[in-house]
């Protein structure tokens, strides 16, 4: 009789536990996922930081090609024409690997410089007689330390280890650049 009462007493625990039990059962559907799913952002999904880096990467991209393209137009300087075609060359290359990289990562990147960006070309534009020595010290050469320190701060500190090593493999190419344009600031400075 006594494992009767003792089987009656474990079944009536267990029915006054199971709805405790259930009402403890969450009916939100974040958190009903696997701990992992819960927890992990999806593969691709980028940081704010490294975002923003592939944003202001291209743009600082565009705004070299579009300043290249003017210096073929306005520049007097063989050196600086020659200069102008290659980064319009270089920073095309780098802007379509960097637009795959931001695709493949679900980021749209600009599509055109930023608005100082635009002003800096614009104010450009207007200059005749000191464009070449204007567009060497403000696109070539400040730009250029601009979208370098950039870069090595993505290398250094980015999250992403695809962005990380795009910004990492980029610098020597763009320090190569900033090395030819402080050359032609050189030879732009001791003109006139």
């Amino acid at each position: 009789m006594l494992s009767v009462q003792l089987k009656n007493m474990l079944f009536i625990s267990a029915l006054c536990m199971a709805p405790a039990t259930a009402s403890a059962q969450s009916t939100n559907p974040a958190t009903d996922m696997k701990p992992e799913t819960a927890t992990r952002p999806h593969e691709n999904e980028l940081s704010g930081s490294d975002e923003s880096f592939l944003n202001n990467a291209a743009q600082a991209g565009l705004a070299e090609i579009a300043g290249a393209k003017l210096a073929q137009k306005k520049a007097t300087s063989d050196q600086v024409k020659d200069f102008a075609a290659k980064m319009i060359a270089d920073h095309t290359k780098v802007n379509d690997e960097l637009k795959a990289l931001a695709t493949n990562k679900g980021v749209t990147v600009s599509t055109e410089p930023s608005m100082a960006q635009k002003a800096e070309l614009q104010a450009l534009e207007i200059l005749d007689d000191t464009f070449d020595k204007n567009y060497v010290d403000r696109l070539a050469v400040a730009a250029h330390e601009s979208t370098i320190a950039l870069f090595r701060k993505t290398a250094e500190k980015g999250e992403d280890v695809d962005v990380k090593s795009f910004a990492k493999a980029k610098l020597p190419s763009l320090e190569a650049h900033l090395n030819i344009a402080r050359s032609l600031q050189t030879a732009t400075n001791t003109d006139k």
